[in-house]
């Protein structure tokens, strides 16, 4: 156990015992009243996710809107039903190729073909010019897989059943609690003065939900809607519900419930729907079904999968199909019962196996709120984060950049659940490196390179996306020699060095290959855009960013480390590179972003910072004019600029540089990008209205500073003040490199 201010000394490795989970947990449940339009809750298990509003179901969607940059195109909804196998792809006019898109740039060592964008940067985001562009940078997006919400039924004469959502004056007394311990949602309110109940829970291991509803109204014909869209090209709009008739829902009735085939051009998916006794399952509309009951509590179970097997999944995280050729049996999806049981069980193992971190005997009235930031995005993560792709940034809840994930936020996304003791959730999606392996070298060798060169902008099939930015980013290269790194140090076991080595050794080969000779050593650049974004407009001309400089020394040495592991040679290029690169220069005694004018912009990511933070010390870097470098961020930065991630690295750095009380205060400025709702996700903007960086970014932050890095022993939290102010316990965590 650690305690700041005094108090038990931490054994040999840091950790403690005795940190009441169940009460560390239960002390930070959510509980919502009302519509709170940017704080729905969500289920899920990393693979599928499930978002309610406060019904407990997706009722009242228009209430939770995501805005589409720049105002176009209709707004999405907070409310999404999304999966890491659900993707989709509207046909183009004629294939395309991303060498439509490529433009050649001068280089150190000749021209050099990049994807790239006709269109430029604006103010609402990057707008492309091209079909090919724009259909390259728009597919494939992630889907919507089903809207399931509350309607009012009603037979007509002369429409047959017509079912509209209530309307929202109609709701009263609502209350909402989310159980962290047991991963349930109940939501209780009244409909035009009825009460309602509803019970919302995800099973751990498969894509199935479980809905259980209990009102009078349901005899009277309240009913749950599910309902199915086309997919969306938008930037933060999964469903497109305005072209019913580009896709097809085929209804396939069983006992006790359906099955539905979902054809969406070349996408293919099916829909399980179970049901209680007494219950009936109306099909309404061309994409519409609901669920009736005679009675005043009705189950519903609903099981999602890909291709034409309504329940199973070739992963084996769903459920067992015995003929996958004859029609599906309703009576393999499981009970209510059984999922919220299944939930049950897998929710208290999931916090008592992790890490804890306990802040509630602190004196610093800011405790409170930092330990429900650190217990919710533990939950959130593994919702959103844990699953077989890197997430994008708004998770499984909603889409942003058409749901296309973004590699230099993987680190954000994952990274801290080794620390956390939970590798196995990062493996997950780990994996997928060596799925786009050959993709990665194929890049790396058509730009004349050695080693794989990482997409940034991507979907499941690795394929770099048209952008005035993304294809220049270098920074995500090392990020999966990071992160294997990670994974390897926490398990402790020699089998992460064979299962990664492919990617790890790849990911240096390139970094080797990339740089180039010149005065003062290796050099980064041009062209090149680094994390600092604000710089992307002048990629031809920029060289040398402080923090990818730091990265590449320290990334190259774990992989060489990780040779000598592997039984292999050292591998004398990476040797003189690491050893050999240009050191960042000084001016007026702080690092700058970059080696050319401007030199630095006081806006976006102060990412010169995190070459001594994020990135572990190097002999690049200067603590010294690092925390210069510091101070000056810190006194001139444009906070309204920055990101939710921006906040924990830049406490990362003061916690390196043994500042402790700048690591807190750091860590919970008060800015526009660093709030987190009542339901613990991290807001950006409209446009972004939840984003996991932020709450993957806290959770590495605070192990660093509660656990330290190898550099610290006996060194008690190193990123809190040691003035008593702060009593911080901790068990499980694992220290950072």
């Amino acid at each position: 156990m650690t305690v700041a201010g005094g108090g038990p000394v931490p054994d040999r490795n840091g950790n403690s015992s005795g940190i009441d989970r169940r009460s560390l947990v239960d002390r930070h449940t959510v509980e919502l009243a009302g519509i709170l339009p940017e704080s729905p809750l969500s289920v899920g298990n990393g693979e599928f996710c499930y978002t309610v509003d406060v019904t407990g179901l997706q009722t009242f969607p228009d209430r939770y809107p995501v805005e589409n940059p720049g105002g176009a195109g209709t707004p999405g909804t907070l409310l999404g039903t999304q999966s890491q196998w659900g993707w989709h792809s509207v046909p183009g006019e004629r294939p395309y190729d991303l060498s439509a898109t490529s433009r050649t740039y001068r280089t150190p060592r000749g021209p050099v073909e990049y994807v790239d964008m006709r269109g430029e940067l604006s103010g609402t985001g990057e707008a492309p010019e091209s079909a090919a562009e724009s259909w390259l940078r728009n597919n494939p997006h992630r889907l919507d897989l089903g809207r399931i919400g509350l309607v009012r039924s009603t037979r007509t004469a002369s429409a047959g059943i017509v079912a509209r959502p209530p309307d929202p004056a109609e709701l009263g007394d609502a209350h909402q609690r989310l159980d962290l311990w047991t991963g349930t949602i109940s939501s209780r309110f009244r409909l035009s003065g009825t009460p309602v109940r509803v019970s919302t829970v995800c099973h751990p291991e498969r894509d199935v939900l479980a809905v259980r509803v209990e009102s009078a109204l349901l005899t009277e014909g309240l009913a749950v809607r599910v309902a199915f869209p086309y997919g969306s090209e938008a930037w933060s709009n999964a469903a497109d519900w305005s072209r019913p008739q580009a896709h097809s829902s085929t209804i396939r009735p069983a006992v006790r419930g359906c099955t539905v085939l979902r054809v969406l051009d070349d996408t293919t998916y099916s829909v399980g729907i179970g049901v209680t006794d007494g219950a009936r399952i109306l099909h309404i509309g061309r994409h519409e079904i609901i669920v009736t009951s005679e009675r005043a509590v009705v189950e519903v179970v609903v099981g999602f999968a890909p291709g034409d097997v309504p329940l199973g999944r070739s992963s084996g995280l769903g459920l067992p199909v015995a003929d996958r050729t004859g029609p599906p049996s309703v009576a393999e999806l499981p009970s209510f019962a059984d999922v919220a049981a299944a939930s049950g069980r897998h929710w208290p193992r999931f916090w008592e196996a992790g890490a804890a971190v306990e802040l509630a005997d602190s004196r610093d009235g800011r405790a409170v709120e930092l330990e429900r930031r650190v217990v919710l995005s533990q939950y959130l993560t593994a919702v959103h984060c844990a699953g077989s792709l890197p997430p994008q940034e708004t998770g499984l809840m909603a889409n942003s950049w058409r749901g296309r994930f973004h590699l230099e936020m993987h680190w954000w996304h994952g990274a801290h659940f080794p620390l956390w003791g939970r590798a196995e959730l990062l493996e997950r999606s780990l994996g997928w490196y060596a799925g786009i392996l050959p993709r990665a070298r194929e890049t790396a060798r058509q730009q004349g390179y050695a080693g794989a060169r990482w997409p940034k902008q991507v979907g499941p099939d690795g394929r770099e996306s048209p952008s005035p930015i993304g294809p220049f980013l270098v920074w995500q290269q090392p990020h999966p020699i990071f992160l294997a790194e990670l994974v390897r140090r926490s398990t402790d076991s020699d089998a992460a060095l064979h299962r990664y080595a492919d990617v790890v050794l790849a990911s240096a080969a390139f970094m080797a290959d990339f740089v180039s000779g010149g005065d003062g050593g290796y050099r980064l650049g041009p062209p090149l855009v680094p994390a600092q974004e604000s710089y992307a407009s002048m990629r031809e001309t920029v060289t040398n960013p402080t923090f990818e400089l730091a990265y590449w020394s320290w990334g190259l040495r774990v992989a060489q480390r990780w040779r000598a592991r592997l039984g292999l040679p050292v591998e004398p290029s990476w040797a003189e590179v690491a050893a050999n690169l240009v050191r960042p220069p000084v001016r007026d005694g702080v690092y700058p972003a970059i080696d050319v004018p401007p030199y630095t912009l006081a806006e976006d990511h102060p990412s010169m910072l995190y070459a001594w933070g994020f990135v572990p010390p190097t002999d690049l870097i200067d603590p010294d004019v690092m925390r210069a470098t510091l101070g000056e961020v810190l006194g001139t930065w444009d906070w309204d600029s920055t990101w939710g991630w921006d906040y924990p690295a830049i406490a990362m750095t003061a916690t390196r540089l043994g500042e402790r009380q700048t690591a807190i205060d750091a860590l919970l400025l008060p800015s526009p990008k660093n709030g987190y709702l009542p339901n613990g996700h991290n807001r950006q903007t409209r446009s972004l209205p939840v984003y996991l960086p932020g709450n993957g970014g806290l959770l590495a932050a605070v192990a660093l500073m509660a656990r330290g890095s190898d550099t610290d022993a006996g060194r008690p939290t190193p990123g809190f003040p040691d003035d008593g102010t702060w009593t911080v316990r901790h068990e499980g965590l694992h220290p950072m490199p």
